[in-house]
């Protein structure tokens, strides 16, 4: 069964098509890998996905729910979370505030005013730790390493109890032992039922973590399947190597 489903979506900034007709589904419960040549469309899909900009054609249904065109803060609360290429964190908050900030009920409001305890405290002291990052929680985020931010990242799109998490270059600028680390926690999140759309461009990540690999060139999607089939793909290597 799909949880999400992009058909036909469409996306021109100015005179440059960023996606053309691009289609692919996200089964419940998978790890699907999205790959491709820089330029090819892929954090312009992530865009439309998670409302951050609106397709010019086109549709985008989670959970048979037509989603195209809603706000970013909408779409969250539906149970879409994402990261991004550059770590979005508050550098100045502690990493346990920082998991609080999505919660509803705590928010930047209720940091401000003091609500650092209760259910949502416990439940980030236990993610922290779940993350390896309980001995930082103290600490300013910003004096995480890149590598520690990115999990951190993570954390607090499991906190917003996202049912679909799209992760941008998660292997981006870290090192090898973090990123088993990283791989190894989505690998227990898609255990207890989490799904990921993934953006990545280490292959050797996506074929070992992924269940199937949706590849787009030009803003089209040229291959779908399982990661060894797209791997040699005569026109997945033609797009990535060129004639």
């Amino acid at each position: 069964m799909s949880l999400l489903d992009v058909e036909d979506l469409s996306k021109r900034f100015g005179g440059v098509l960023a996606l053309d007709g691009c289609s692919l589904s996200v089964p419940e419960g998978a790890v699907v890998g999205l790959i491709g040549p820089n330029g090819s469309g892929k954090t312009t899909l992530f865009n439309l996905v998670t409302g951050f900009a609106p397709p010019d054609s086109g549709s985008v249904t989670f959970q048979s729910r037509r989603i195209g065109g809603l706000r970013p803060d909408q779409v969250s609360r539906l149970g879409i979370g994402r990261t991004f290429q550059l770590v979005r964190i508050f550098p100045r908050l502690t990493a346990l505030e920082n998991l609080l900030v999505p919660v509803p009920r705590a928010g930047l409001r209720g940091l401000i005013s003091g609500a650092r305890s209760g259910q949502e405290a416990v439940q980030a002291w236990e993610l922290l730790d779940f993350l390896g990052l309980a001995r930082m929680a103290r600490e300013p985020a910003g004096r995480l390493s890149f590598g520690q931010q990115k999990l951190l990242e993570l954390g607090t799109v499991i906190m917003a109890r996202a049912r679909l998490v799209l992760l941008d270059e998660p292997a981006g600028g870290v090192n090898p032992v973090l990123l088993e680390t990283i791989a190894g926690h989505i690998r227990e999140l898609k255990a207890e039922g989490m799904t990921f759309l993934i953006v990545e461009h280490n292959i050797g990540f996506v074929t070992e973590l992924c269940d199937s690999v949706v590849v787009l060139d030009h803003g089209r999607t040229i291959a779908a399947g399982a990661p060894d089939a797209v791997s040699s793909d005569p026109a997945v290597l033609d797009a990535y190597l060129g004639s």
